[in-house]
């Protein structure tokens, strides 16, 4: 045996690739690429070539006949050496391995004539074009590789995803059981195992009871290492693998990668039941026989991919088109059902949730609320940076196993950092019955040693929690559909700030205007009144009728001029800086009342004023809130026999709420939009006085005090308006 076997816990473990010997159907020279000085040997090397081996010396013509032609292949660029060394009848492969060159020599086989494999090859190639689909692509390499090398059973095994492996072709003679159909754990063949098969695509086992024959010395003298064999066709074999062969009852195998696009996609595995071996010519033949199939099974993959991708592009266009044109991006994705389908059939998913903040939409087959609520917070807490996909998500996540049915798989994309926003796909489960060729679940342990598996009878396991895997061309539709939602959130974002430094200027703009215009206006109306007054002062020259016109353009004037000057004070008031104080808001509601005393001289008002809480705000800015509201609740109840005004106050956490309520003509809670509005009156004009602009005056002053304001009301009622401030200290600044 080996002299670095390893003790193992887990063959998962062991360090296949350096064993520290070869398999006895072959022998090893290893020279340094430097100078080909002789480093390391197999201890048969002797019997191949017949001539005696000093480590340290530099290899001659004696000792390697052909050495000129390995110089020279080393000094260029090609990957494998072959030779032919007919006078020992021997076959000779070299590979470079770092500072090394390991040389192989294998005892020439008889195989069949190179004619007979190339007419295979050649016919397997023009199948491989027409073949009408993979599984017969599949099948034809296996039975073309079974007559080839005349192994009992030729197997085509697949990886999944969890690299488990699936046989999903077979061609024998029936002297050792079929497998086809059967799955076989991950575990059967480890990570370290199927990384070998990557880098180095043939492996053959003439007899699983060879004796290791030992590289010496252990450790390479160029490398102070043991000898790395990772390319090497003769390395020993791991026992444990060993020990999986005799129990599944093979006696001699080989396998050849297959490899798709740079990864391993899958096995051609051949086992004998005694044992066997093939030539080299046969080896290279079956390996090209499996490029040819991974050529095939590229192709299919490619054609799949490019209709899938060009099937979900034409939904991703009609997405992309309403999220563009919708006002909200949102309702571009959830609009109408036909945007609801392309919204599932943008990955081929049954349900969907769409998060934005505290809403959620839900789509199709989807979980309750409350567990995607759930499972927006478990994504959170993972390092989600693009797409978070799984067709197992009980498996990440148990607590979906609630809602296994119509969520077992599921992609999650963050849509929004800042508002916590996710767009979410599910999938549902999906029940089906391995069949496993023997107890996936059972490990055999003896001695602290884990053994493979002794069984290989047919073992069936229902997988439950399980989805549909998603496929490429959908996890990229979902990376682009993401991307394409960013880049149209953030354009949004950048119309809006552009549309509010537009508002904000045209705002400016019309202050300006209404400043100016409402200043010049003043002068004529007051001319007007005048004039009138002078004309009226000349009674004697003018009839009973002339007056009263007179008197009725007096009226209109002074209105007209009131008017004016609600408006300059409206327009002033986006321009005036806020001087924030302590207010005593009792003293400010005695000073209005004692104003509006004389206008109240024929009137019965009942004042009920409550507590009025000390706030933080601007003195004259807050009198002309509280003018205003007092006078409206006097004007509006003067029908009643005696006007009942109700001023109070309410403190609630952080803000305070102070209101003036009456028992007048209320209004209609249907028009509550036009009260804060300039010129919106809801009476008119001809039963109360009045421009339409105090309680738009009141919300603009309320605004820049941090504050917002409310009313309630109910015709022939009464009505209350409130408004509230905040409690904690208002900066003083100047806010537009």
């Amino acid at each position: 045996m080996s002299s670095v076997t390893p003790k193992l816990d887990s063959c998962g473990a062991e360090p296949i690739h350096i064993p520290g010997a070869i398999q006895e159907h072959g022998a090893l020279l290893v020279l340094s690429a430097r100078d080909f000085s002789i480093v390391q040997a197999s201890d048969n090397l002797v019997d191949y070539i017949d001539v005696p081996v000093e480590i340290g010396a530099v290899a001659s013509g004696d000792l390697l006949p052909f050495l000129d032609i390995l110089s020279a292949w080393h000094a260029g660029d090609e990957t494998n050496f072959r030779h032919v060394w007919a006078e020992r009848k021997l076959d000779v492969s070299a590979h470079r391995s770092g500072a090394l060159i390991l040389v192989e020599v294998e005892k020439t086989r008889q195989g069949e004539s190179a004619e007979a494999l190339m007419v295979g090859l050649t016919s397997l190639a023009q199948y491989m074009n027409g073949a009408p689909s993979l599984e017969d692509a599949l099948l034809r390499t296996a039975e073309l590789v079974s007559s080839m090398n005349g192994y009992d059973r030729t197997l085509i095994y697949d990886f999944g995803p969890d690299w488990s492996g699936h046989v999903v072709a077979e061609a024998g003679n029936g002297v050792l059981p079929s497998y086809l159909g059967l799955r076989f754990p991950a575990g059967d063949i480890p990570p370290q195992a199927r990384q070998l098969y990557t880098l180095n695509r043939l492996r053959m086992i003439p007899n699983v009871d060879y004796r290791p024959v030992p590289v010496r010395p252990q450790l390479n003298v160029e490398t102070g290492a043991v000898l790395d064999m990772s390319f090497s066709q003769l390395r020993s074999v791991s026992p444990v693998h060993l020990e999986y062969m005799r129990n599944m009852g093979t006696a001699a195998s080989m396998s050849v990668s297959i490899i798709v696009n740079g990864r391993l996609w899958g096995l051609i595995a051949c086992h004998h039941a005694t044992p066997h071996s093939t030539s080299v010519a046969v080896r290279d033949a079956c390996d090209f026989a499996a490029q040819l199939l991974s050529m095939r099974i590229a192709m299919e993959q490619s054609s799949q991919d490019a209709s899938r991708r060009v099937e979900l592009g034409h939904v991703q266009a009609r997405l992309l088109s309403g999220m563009a044109t919708a006002e909200r991006w949102a309702d571009g994705l959830l609009g109408g059902e036909r945007e609801r389908d392309d919204l599932l059939g943008q990955v081929g998913a049954e349900g969907a949730a769409l998060v934005l903040g505290d809403e959620y939409e839900l789509v199709g087959k989807a979980p309750s609320r409350q567990h995607v609520e759930e499972l927006v917070l478990w994504l959170g807490e993972q390092d989600v940076a693009e797409v978070f996909a799984t067709d197992n998500l009980a498996g990440d996540y148990p607590a979906a196993v609630a809602y296994a049915a119509v969520a077992s798989g599921i992609i999650a994309m963050r849509v929004s950092e800042l508002h916590g926003s996710w767009l979410i796909w599910f999938r549902p489960e999906v029940v089906k019955t391995v069949r496993w060729g023997g107890d996936p679940h059972k490990t055999v342990q003896e001695s602290g040693r884990i053994h493979p598996r002794k069984s290989f009878e047919i073992w069936k396991e229902q997988v439950r929690n399980t989805a549909l895997p998603w496929s490429e061309p959908e996890l990229a539709a979902a990376r682009e559909l993401r991307s394409a939602i960013i880049g149209i959130v953030l354009r949004k974002a950048e119309e809006m700030a552009d549309l509010t430094r537009e508002l904000q200027r045209t705002n400016k703009e019309l202050e300006a205007f209404s400043y100016s215009v409402s200043h010049d206006l003043r002068a004529p109306f007051r001319h007007i009144v005048g004039f009138a007054q002078l004309l009226r002062e000349r009674s004697s020259a003018m009839d009973e009728k002339s007056l009263h016109y007179l008197q009725m353009i007096s009226e209109a004037a002074l209105g007209a001029g009131r008017l004016v000057d609600d408006l300059l004070n409206f327009s002033q008031l986006g321009r005036t800086q806020i001087t924030v104080k302590a207010v005593d808001m009792q003293k400010l509601v005695s000073e209005v009342r004692r104003s509006l005393a004389p206008a109240l001289a024929d009137r019965q008002v009942e004042w009920r004023i409550g507590e009025l809480p000390v706030t933080l705000g601007d003195p004259t800015l807050l009198r002309q809130v509280w003018y205003n509201l007092i006078d409206n609740a006097i004007k509006y109840s003067r029908r009643e026999p005696v006007s009942i005004i109700t001023i109070s106050a309410v403190e609630t956490g952080e803000y305070v709420t102070y209101s003036v309520e009456d028992n007048g003509v209320g209004f209609d809670m249907a028009y509550y939009g036009k009260l804060f509005g300039v010129f919106q009156r809801l009476q008119r004009v001809e039963d109360f006085e009045g421009t339409g602009i105090g309680l738009a005056l009141v919300r603009r002053i309320v605004e820049r005090h941090h504050g917002s304001v409310s009313a309630q009301g109910t015709l022939g009622e009464g009505a209350s308006f409130s408004f509230t401030l905040p409690v904690k200290k208002i900066e003083e600044e100047d806010i537009a």
